[in-house]
């Protein structure tokens, strides 16, 4: 028997391209498109319709949110318990998202009990009544977590940075507020779900393990729905960045520090975009990135640094968040800047963008292991203007990043001159 030498590592593979399930498309009865993505081995699917109808299409902050809530509070049929009880009764399982230009309604459920779901679902999405005492209720929780959170102080520093990035104004950048909740009332809710979601243009993915006689069901149900145009005004708000280039909320009893670092950056369709993927990686894009090197791992001046390159169908930004103890957050703040530093005058090493990317590699072939991951994947690429071999090519296009590209990237997008800081806390 062969015996395991546990001293010695497991060789390892590069990996250089990526194998992902198709997508399948068809248009429904009623002129809108279903896609579908068959994968994985259980007998389970998940289902989302999508509107256009996220924050970039509300009057205030958090209308669009509460109108998705409401959906599953009542027809004119049924109540909230009863609607319950009844996806209960299939083990089916209802959420909703509200995202800054889109929204879904989604259903996850046993293949065979689709037939059961969609007749109701369908409901939810034609006939939400949006009772009153239910919608007071939610607009009660949501205050509830909100109190809680704007005492929190990395929540306000990220509600901050957004704010500052984009503009108050802005659907990016606009944030909901006690003051804004109270606000929302009925009327307004009803306003948003009669011309945005009712009777309105939507998208269908199911994923799963899906046939054609499935996709033949969505047809028979949400295919069936009125659809007409919509009559809602057309937005077209202009980004305003804050010129303030630091920002400090002082809590006089914080023992920590919220920081945020954020510039306005573009979308996945830039042609920087890949490029300015790898340079985030080396800068705060992982456990291995310098920031956590330096001010974790050499500093100890926090158990976490991270930078992200946050990216929406209109526009994006480049965010660095951590949380330190008040007493360090000047050097946290000159580290970072040291770091950017350093990425603009000297190009990475090979072997370390050789990590880098290999690291990116195996994390996107990782996020691609379910069928739910892939259908996501797909969402964007759908949605969001990408060109249709976005999934096959990404590796490739990480691969072909150079370390000229990189220093390029951090000479452009890591001038100190650029970035708002942001710190709730104290300095």
């Amino acid at each position: 028997m062969e015996v395991l030498d546990r001293t010695l590592a497991p060789d390892y593979r590069t990996v250089e391209e990526v194998s992902v399930s198709p997508i399948a498309s068809r248009r429904l009865t009623n002129g809108q498109m279903a896609y579908w993505v068959r994968a994985g081995g259980q007998p389970v699917v998940r289902l989302e319709c999508i509107f256009d109808a996220g924050a970039w299409y509300e009057a205030m902050p958090g209308v669009s949110t509460l109108a998705m809530k409401m959906l599953a509070e009542g027809t004119s049929t049924r109540t909230s318990a009863a609607i319950s009880a009844y996806f209960d009764r299939y083990g089916a399982f209802l959420e909703t998202h509200s995202g800054t230009d889109r929204t879904s309604l989604t259903v996850y459920c046993l293949t065979k009990y689709l037939p059961q779901i969609l007749p109701l679902f369908c409901e939810l999405i034609a006939d939400s009544a949006i009772p009153e005492k239910e919608l007071n209720d939610q607009k009660n929780l949501t205050r509830q977590s909100l109190r809680v959170n704007l005492e929190k102080n990395n929540y306000v520093a990220g509600m901050v940075i957004r704010e500052k990035v984009f503009g108050a104004t802005h659907p990016y950048g606009h944030c909901q507020s006690l003051e804004t909740l109270d606000a929302i009332d009925t009327p307004t809710i009803q306003t948003f779900y009669q011309r945005h979601i009712r009777n309105r243009p939507f998208r269908l993915l199911l994923a799963g393990e899906v046939t054609e006689s499935d996709v033949d069901l969505l047809d028979q149900y949400l295919g069936q729905l009125a659809v007409e145009a919509s009559t809602a005004p057309t937005r077209t708000p202009e980004r305003m960045t804050t010129p303030e280039r630091a920002i400090l909320i002082e809590r006089e009893d914080s023992l920590q520090s919220s920081i945020r670092m954020g510039r306005p950056l573009f979308t996945r369709r830039h042609p920087d975009y890949f490029p300015m993927l790898v340079l985030n990686e080396v800068l705060g894009g992982y456990f291995g990135s310098r920031l956590m090197k330096n001010i974790r791992e050499e500093k100890g001046f926090t158990y976490g640094i991270w930078s992200n390159v946050a990216t929406f169908p209109r526009e994006g930004y480049w965010v660095i968040g951590t949380d330190v103890k008040r007493e360090f957050t000047v050097q946290t703040l000159e580290e970072t800047r040291k770091e950017m530093r350093i990425l603009r005058e000297e190009p990475v090493p090979a072997d370390e963008l050789e990590v880098v990317k290999n690291y990116m590699a195996g994390s996107f072939v990782g996020s691609l292991n379910t069928p739910f991951e892939i259908a996501d994947r797909y969402k964007g690429i759908l949605f969001d203007g990408l060109p249709t071999d976005y999934l096959t090519t990404y590796i490739h296009r990480l691969r072909a990043v150079t370390a000229e590209q990189v220093q390029q990237m951090a000479q452009q997008y890591l001038r100190e001159e650029d970035w708002i800081e942001v710190v709730v806390g104290n300095k």
